[in-house]
């Protein structure tokens, strides 16, 4: 056997057990090695195989069409293409925390500085805020002006109002209310 014709089989093999490491571990480049070894491989097959370099070459561009082609569709739906892919649909998921939208209104402490955002501590809960575009230092009082999704967008309480406010943090104005 001559040096091309080992040469190409060396590509040949190479090429298809890189590609099939792939599978086991995705990231691209050993897939992309093992393409780049198949396409050495039909290089190599016009020097080792002059009279069937073309037939080769056309054998294994099929072959791999074949192969992405039940890869796509086949491979899914086998069992181990079931463990290997996530099929949940996230249609009926809600991202939002239900519980911010009760926070509306409420008033906090602001307990890391707000540069827009950080944390502050309303209703005993730790929860992070925006502030709506001034910073607000750690320690300050904090009103939640609205809830939209996962972001609290809260404001500074000025010392009048955070005198009307109870240690609840609900306002004398929502008490009248409830």
């Amino acid at each position: 056997m001559s040096v091309a014709a080992q040469v190409f089989f060396i590509l040949l093999v190479s090429g298809l057990l890189l590609v099939g490491a792939e599978v086991f571990v995705p990231g691209g480049v050993l897939g992309a090695l093992g393409g780049a070894a198949l396409l050495g491989a039909v290089g190599a097959a016009f020097k080792a195989f002059p009279d069937y370099g073309g037939i080769i070459a056309a054998a294994i561009v099929f072959l791999m069409g074949l192969a992405i082609y039940l890869w796509i569709k086949i491979f899914p739906r086998t069992r181990l293409g079931k463990a290997m892919t996530v099929s949940a649909s996230l249609a009926d998921s809600k991202a939002a925390d239900p519980k911010l939208a009760s926070l509306a209104g409420r008033t906090g402490e602001a307990v890391s500085d707000l540069r827009p955002s950080g944390y502050a501590m309303i209703d005993g809960k730790r929860v992070d805020v925006i502030s709506s575009g001034e910073h607000i230092n750690k320690g300050e009082r904090v009103s939640v002006l609205r809830v939209e999704g996962n972001r609290v967008f809260v404001r500074r309480v000025e010392a009048r109002e955070a005198a009307a406010t109870s240690p609840g943090g609900i306002s004398s104005k929502q008490q009248k209310q409830q």
